[in-house]
């Protein structure tokens, strides 16, 4: 008898196996990205039934997540984001929990039929869903790993292993962890979450995890110009080929040059892009202002005053009672900073203020920026003469 030879349909060199199990990876994290998330989830795009219909059964063979499943519970992550309902905050159950076993948690949350009954609506309900993908989805894992050893022999088996574990890591674990526990913050939320890098390759754009949080139903993650969404040029592709379409994406600040004085037109454009705008202010008011007291202040001033620069960006929600007096004791050394932080609270209640007609929309912003253009700080004085060039126009 010959040597028993465990090869597959296909031989290839080993370089190209790992080329063969990244590639087929990268597919899922397309499909998880494009499919489960931006399509499915928030409705932020509408993709082509037959790319549709290739990504759910692609997930059903690499993942066996089922459609309904997995957006009810990234839904519910939205709706309870950061507390004790939120199924894999690592503020409330810790990052190890969170990086290390995401995919349990993932299954626990997926196995509640009252949570995927109320955050699952409008999901596929098709026969192929009913019969098929959601009733039977260790069929399609299975069929994987005969297709990954029919294909390429004994490499096919750590192909397959590699596709098991890659989503289970990277988007129950990274994602869900990392991505709200460490990396940076393009705007100031009510969560903690953060970009961890800002070029999404590796996970198709879902690195942009803060951006995502700021602009839920966004089909486009990147939002500054050195930040890099994958996902978004496939959607791209996609859209160029007529298998895609745009629902919506996160608003665009825009500045109309000349424009000098505050109408409704200013009043809606700082309401729409007020995240923008209070990133701005982070930005261009508080860092700056931040930089020149801490120069100017005493060495006994300056253990006080340094703490203070990512409390005072921070959401106020996000403070809790011992970071607030140590925010008092710094900011009652430092006119400036403690005006900065007042100025800021107010411009922020010009848009939680639900009962609030247009008309005394308009007046509360007209009287915030005479107040802050009047109270010598100049970097105050600079950000209130560029909110009056704001605008729904550009024309």
């Amino acid at each position: 008898m010959g040597d028993l030879k465990l090869a597959g349909l296909i031989e290839l060199p080993w370089w190209a196996y790992v080329l063969v199990a990244l590639g087929f990876t990268h597919i899922t994290i397309a499909a998880v990205t494009l499919y489960l998330h931006r399509h499915q989830t928030h409705r932020a795009l509408d993709l082509h039934p037959l790319v549709a219909h290739f990504f759910r059964f692609w997930l059903w063979l690499t993942t066996g997540m089922v459609t309904k499943q997995w957006v009810a519970v990234h839904r519910k992550h939205h709706a309870r984001v950061e507390t004790a309902e939120d199924p894999h905050s690592p503020l409330v159950l810790g990052i190890r929990r969170v990086l290390w076993r995401g995919a349990e948690l993932y299954r626990a949350a997926a196995d509640d039929r009252q949570l995927v009954a109320r955050y699952g609506h409008n999901t596929p309900e098709d026969w192929l869903e009913r019969r098929i993908y959601a009733a039977h989805p260790g069929a399609g894992i299975t069929l994987m790993l005969l297709i990954d050893v029919a294909l390429f022999g004994a490499p096919g088996l750590t192909i397959w292993a590699v596709q098991m574990m890659w989503i289970p890591f990277f988007a129950a674990g990274v994602i869900n962890g990392i991505g709200h526990y460490w990396g940076y913050r393009n705007f100031e939320l009510g969560d903690t979450s953060t970009n961890i890098i800002p070029w999404g390759f590796l996970i198709g754009g879902e690195e942009l995890h803060n951006n995502h949080h700021a602009f839920a139903s966004s089909a486009k993650f990147s939002s500054r110009r050195w930040e890099f969404d994958l996902g978004w040029g496939y959607i791209r592709l996609l859209q160029a080929l007529r298998l895609a379409r745009v629902k919506k994406i996160a608003p665009v600040p825009k500045q109309k040059t000349g424009k000098n004085g505050i109408d409704l037109d200013t009043v809606h454009a700082v309401v729409a892009n007020h995240l923008h705008v209070m990133a701005h202010y982070a930005r261009d008011v508080v860092t700056r202002v931040y930089r020149e007291e801490l120069r100017r202040a005493a060495a006994e001033s300056r253990t006080l005053l340094k703490p203070l620069k990512k409390w005072l960006k921070r959401d106020s929600s996000r403070l809790d009672a011992q970071t607030r007096a140590r925010m008092a004791l710094g900011l009652a050394h430092s006119r400036a900073l403690d005006e900065v932080y007042q100025f800021k609270l107010r411009l922020q209640a010009l848009w939680t203020e639900k009962t609030m007609s247009h008309e005394a929309l308009l007046a509360a912003l007209q009287e915030w920026c005479r107040q802050a253009e009047a109270t010598g700080i100049q970097a105050l004085r600079d950000f209130a003469l560029s909110l009056r060039r704001y605008s729904l126009f550009t024309a």
